[in-house]
């Protein structure tokens, strides 16, 4: 079972991992020992909790220095007794071009298991994805799948808005992306609606809109129906993520952070 409330904003953010890049604001705007914590909510209720967490030292994939970045999400009160969820998604993406070398889910929710690495080839330009076996819990051979170049997991499409280049769209600019998840690699694109303040419980937050287009499912209602915020400052964290569903508004939206590179903007009324 797939706990959608915590696909939102994994689904928004992994939207980006193909934009193009400045690489001179890398190393401006990420810093080891971040911690990022969200609340999940469906209409007026708190559902559960997510943490997004760089680990305070570097690591070697592939012979090169690594973030290693983390997302945890658990459900909170009465949504633990429709489905408890305990989910953890990782990777270890690349300092220099932010690729995903290494990523990983160990994912409960309910009865459903999912212990999954993922290892990539940028020169073979292949992605080598081994799920564990649910009843032994150990790893088998590994399927092979095409990448395409410089791909990302959507942990690191997480990491790449911290360095996209928003002063330079316009608005109503059309981002096409790519990217891989799973066993496939897919499009998505993503329309610019230039800066807007948002009301948090912490005080107003410029930020930067963004609205993915969504193909026709029996999810989300609409294909606007799913809106992302940036904030407009020197660290690029996602803010707030909201969805139309067919069942109401679903999302989850920023409660607090620390560690991170640069002041967080907040702007009053």
């Amino acid at each position: 079972m797939r706990w959608v409330f915590f696909s939102l904003i994994l689904m928004t953010l992994a939207a980006f991992s193909q934009l193009s890049v400045d690489s001179t604001s890398r190393n401006k705007t990420i810093s080891t020992g971040e911690q990022l914590d969200y609340r999940m909510y469906l209409g007026f209720f708190t559902v559960g909790k997510g943490v997004t967490t760089v680990d305070n030292k570097y690591y070697v994939k592939n012979e090169h220095p690594c973030y290693k970045v983390d997302a945890y999400m658990q459900t909170l009160g009465m949504a633990t007794w429709i489905s408890k969820v305990n989910d953890n998604w990782g990777a270890y993406i690349d300092t220099a071009r932010l690729i995903t070398h290494e990523s990983y889910r160990k994912i409960q929710e309910g009865n459903y298991r999912l212990n999954e690495i993922i290892t990539y080839d940028h020169d073979l330009s292949q992605a080598s994805v081994n799920v564990a076996d649910k009843q032994t819990g150990k790893f088998g051979k590994p399927k092979t799948y095409p990448i395409p170049r410089e791909v990302r997991d959507i942990v690191a499409g997480f990491m790449y808005l911290r360095v996209i280049n928003f002063t330079k769209l316009n608005v109503g600019d059309t981002l096409a992306v790519s990217g891989f998840f799973e066993d496939k690699s897919y499009n998505f694109k993503i329309i610019y609606f230039g800066k807007e303040t948002i009301e948090m419980d912490f005080g107003n937050v410029p930020c930067y809109k963004l609205i993915p287009i969504m193909p026709d499912n029996q999810l989300f209602r609409g294909k606007n129906s799913i809106t992302a915020w940036i904030s407009a400052d020197g660290n690029q964290v996602p803010v707030k993520v909201d969805a139309k569903m067919f069942i109401g508004h679903a999302g989850t939206e920023l409660t607090s952070f620390r560690g991170l590179k640069n002041q967080f903007k907040i702007v009053s009324k």
